[in-house]
């Protein structure tokens, strides 16, 4: 690991002592568990197809996120049946 400047060494000691503030906003924090009680309300199982290269990006991205890929993949079709799955391009 490369040596930390005096930003980066401040944020991992209050991060280690339990006293990094949260950034995110009530709003936000509201539509973290509203997504995560939807994505959690599991009745119905189906299995699908996807390509090799498909699947494999998404294990990595739902790795790089800390979630289990199926989580990954039921947060999108959520997001998209709900119409708040956006394209890069339109968030900007």
């Amino acid at each position: 690991m490369s040596q930390l400047d005096e930003y980066e060494a401040e944020v991992l000691r209050a991060y280690e002592g339990g006293s990094l503030p949260s950034i995110a906003t009530t709003e936000e924090l509201d539509q973290i568990r509203a997504a995560a009680r939807a994505t959690a309300n599991k009745d119905k199982r189906i299995n699908i197809r996807l390509a090799a290269g498909d699947l494999q990006d998404i294990k990595a991205r739902a790795l790089e996120e800390g979630i289990p890929y199926q989580t990954l993949i039921a947060s999108i079709l959520h997001k998209y049946v709900t119409g708040r799955l956006r394209d890069a391009d339109e968030r900007e």
